[in-house]
């Protein structure tokens, strides 16, 4: 029988090795450089993923030191993110390179051993190796976004977008949720255009709110890598409009998002 997770960690390789090329041959200037993230440099991306694997890790292999990881992240939610990425950002850069190669090949080992429908904790709800795999390639793609941003790198978008979006989509009623807000009953409908034009579609057709823009704009709203003014996802419904506004594919609190570059309205159907 095929395992179901191979080919999400097999693309959670692919992105990670892509990122890796990004940085490898950086210098101290390189790594110290900020990113769009506030007060975070290249070494701050690299350090946070390296800190999330170790935290993914212990959730596969020690359900009781992740419970502890995670009561002490309840205890300080505006800043364990930020003190976990300050930790590893002051290390040398071929000591944090090292950290996050290793670390994430052995998320990678322990994710390919479990048994088919394992579940394990996390700080949203519980994962299984296909959801906590696509769920640390859709992070490893945001921060490196961040990264590609703060050295002026276009990246070539992929059909690994796929797995961003449909984390994207899973977490809506998450997103409402941390906002305080009880999600909409009803599904919506999620058009999004791909990489070569064909439809990515979520949700019932004859959903009666709906969400539509390609699928890089969308992928880069769910991560709040970008203000949704100034990309061309566009909802209509009352609570699909809303949606736009509080997207966020991640488990924890809030992010503060990104500021608009456009100077258009951020709302409209």
């Amino acid at each position: 029988m095929s395992d179901p997770a191979a080919p999400v960690l097999d693309d959670l390789r692919s992105e990670s090795e892509e990122l890796d090329r990004l940085v490898a041959e950086l210098d101290g200037t390189g790594w110290s450089l900020a990113t769009p993230a506030a007060g975070w440099t290249v070494a701050h991306q690299i350090a946070h993923l390296t800190w999330t694997d170790t935290a993914s890790l212990l959730a596969v292999t020690d359900e009781t030191a992740f419970a502890d990881l995670a009561a002490r992240a309840l205890a300080a939610p505006a800043t364990f993110v930020d003190e976990g990425a300050d930790a590893g950002a002051v290390l040398p850069p071929d000591q944090l390179l090292i950290r996050w190669r290793e670390g994430r090949e052995r998320l990678q080992a322990a994710l390919r051993s479990l048994p088919a429908g394992a579940r394990f904790p996390w700080y949203g709800p519980p994962m299984s190796a296909p959801s906590m795999a696509t769920a640390r390639l859709m992070e490893t793609w945001a921060h490196g976004q961040d990264v590609a941003d703060a050295l002026g790198v276009r990246r070539e978008p992929t059909a690994r977008l796929r797995h961003v979006a449909w984390i994207g989509v899973r977490a809506r009623d998450y997103a409402y949720l941390v906002h305080g807000e009880q999600p909409p009953a009803a599904p919506f409908r999620v058009e999004l255009t791909g990489l070569g034009g064909e439809l990515w579609a979520y949700g019932p057709e004859d959903a009666g709110q709906r969400v539509t823009g390609p699928a890089l704009d969308f992928c880069l709203l769910a991560t709040q890598r970008a203000h949704r003014a100034d990309l061309a996802v566009r909802a209509e419904g009352a609570d699909a409009d809303r949606w736009l506004d509080i997207a966020q594919a991640f488990a924890g609190p809030a992010g503060p998002g990104r500021p608009a570059k456009s100077g258009r309205p951020a709302k409209g159907a």
